[in-house]
């Protein structure tokens, strides 16, 4: 993978050597950008669903996540734009949070729950995959920034750029770089693109509590640690000492790198229309499994911690007092190569009326293949206020490494319960409201007030998993000053 991207990276070069000085045509150009422009985004996501991943495939997937995010794109002259994007998202997980799934009252107890109200009373470590607990994975923030620097030629029908990027949470950091040029030639009319990126990822792995135990006693873990004084339940509800999750190993490389080439080509092919078309390539290899996510055998006995009442409603959400002890985590190959293939279609209908479709077919070395679809409508209610109203289609094959909950055998090399690798069907609706005003009469401070644009989107997946999704982004330009003539 490494030779085919110092290749893409040499046609990058190649290419913009050799191209024309066009600087000689040009009597007046144009800045790129008249002025530094300042975009605010912020959302706010909350899901549900009954196919938690870290508990094998089963149990509480609801999920919030609010982000923020500002983009600055700072003209440095008439021909380059330095823009820098910066964001935090703040989450908290009730599957996520089951990595430590232990709440008690005694001394061996993995911490407090302030929900107590409809569990029985403990006197050990209880759990249970339908709630949240109370450990620090319950919540995380990321935050993320990249950098991008892009130069036009003198009649602006060359564009190349090049960034950097950078983003951390608390078991994972990602650190990317890319580059990439744009052609238009047909007057304007018709466009190629190529973009590379590198992304050099490392994880500081996470393990269920059961696992990290073992892994760091052994054999003599149920005497050390957390298991020191906990009681261990069969299948029956009775005490056991028969629980070793001998399949389990610690990952000895931790790194996921990334190489993704796109390739892009659009075309204004009549007054009213345009389309354009666009693959990539991506390779993937390394530590490409989750270390959190729980795998139950179904040739392996079941072994749990919490209040034995509740075993026999260990798969509903009528279970309030137990949890089932891993037998191995996720384990997936360290490489996979993807290819997704699309296309858009616009077309002006008339001036109040546009139609704007996308659709993506989608393939990997996994197994998985999908279809994505989707529709815009823009309405134009006035010469600043449009609506739109949208709708996507999502269908997707599974993985040949996905089986559900206590179905993987312990004789599989690769196996996953992620549902995000099995097949399932998603409709996503939702509208939006754009107001634009490009002359930015209404003012900010200093800035100009160029456009509000909010939106909301409802997500259902036929395996149980809906999300809500409400997004608000600004942007203000402040026109005829740069960063370095500082006027």
């Amino acid at each position: 993978m490494k030779s085919k991207l110092l290749i893409a990276l040499g046609l990058i070069s190649s290419l913009a050597f050799s191209q024309e000085k066009d600087s000689t045509d040009v009597v007046y150009k144009k800045r790129v950008l008249e002025g530094i422009e300042v975009d605010f985004l912020a959302s706010y996501y909350k899901q549900d669903g009954i196919h938690s991943s870290v508990s094998g495939g089963m149990g509480s997937e609801k999920l919030t996540d609010l982000a923020s995010n500002i983009t600055i794109a700072m003209p440095l002259n008439d021909d380059d734009v330095l823009t820098v994007d910066a964001g935090l998202s703040a989450y908290t997980s009730a599957s996520s949070s089951n990595i430590n799934p232990f709440n008690a009252t005694g001394a061996s107890g993995g911490g407090d729950d302030d929900d107590d109200d409809d569990k029985a009373p403990a006197t050990g470590p209880y759990g249970t995959p339908w709630q949240a607990s109370s450990g620090a994975s319950a919540q995380d923030v990321l935050g993320a920034v990249m950098v991008n620097y892009s130069h036009s030629s003198d009649n602006r029908n060359f564009i190349w750029n090049a960034d950097v990027a950078f983003s951390n949470e608390y078991d994972y950091t990602s650190i990317g770089f890319g580059g990439g040029m744009t052609k238009l030639f047909n007057d304007k009319n018709s466009e190629i693109s190529l973009k590379v990126n590198v992304y050099l990822d490392q994880w500081r792995p996470i393990y269920s509590t059961e696992l990290r135990e073992y892994a760091k006693y052994g054999a003599t873990f149920q005497s050390n640690g957390f298991f020191s004084g906990v009681t261990i339940l069969d299948q029956n509800g009775n005490a056991t000492t028969s629980y070793l999750p001998s399949d389990f190993t610690t990952w000895k490389s931790t790194n996921r790198n990334s190489y993704s080439a796109s390739f892009g080509f659009s075309q204004v092919a009549t007054k009213k229309m345009q389309f354009s078309l666009f693959f990539d390539i991506l390779q993937q290899e390394g530590m490409l499994s989750t270390p959190y996510h729980r795998i139950y055998f179904a040739d392996k006995a079941n072994y749990y911690i919490g209040q034995a009442q509740y075993i026999p409603d260990y798969e509903s959400t009528q279970n309030k007092g137990v949890y089932q002890l891993a037998d191995d985590i996720e384990r997936l190959p360290n490489t996979r190569f993807k290819i997704p293939v699309g296309a858009r279609l616009n077309y002006y209908l008339n001036e109040r009326l546009a139609v704007r479709t996308y659709y993506r077919y989608y393939w990997d070395d996994w197994g998985i293949t999908s279809h994505t679809a989707s529709i815009e409508l823009p309405i134009k209610l006035s010469d600043k206020f449009t609506v739109f109203p949208t709708y996507r289609y999502y269908t997707q094959g599974n993985s040949k490494y996905f089986a559900p909950y206590e179905t993987h055998l312990s004789t599989e090399k690769y196996y996953t319960s992620d549902y995000d690798l099995s097949t399932f069907n998603a409709n996503q609706y939702g509208f939006g409201l754009n107001y634009t005003d490009i002359f930015t009469n209404a003012k900010i401070w200093k800035f100009g007030l160029k456009n509000i644009d909010f939106r909301f989107n409802h997500y259902d997946r036929n395996d149980g998993l809906n999300a809500n999704i409400i997004t608000v982004g600004v942007k203000l330009a402040l026109k005829h000053l740069s960063i370095v003539t500082g006027k």
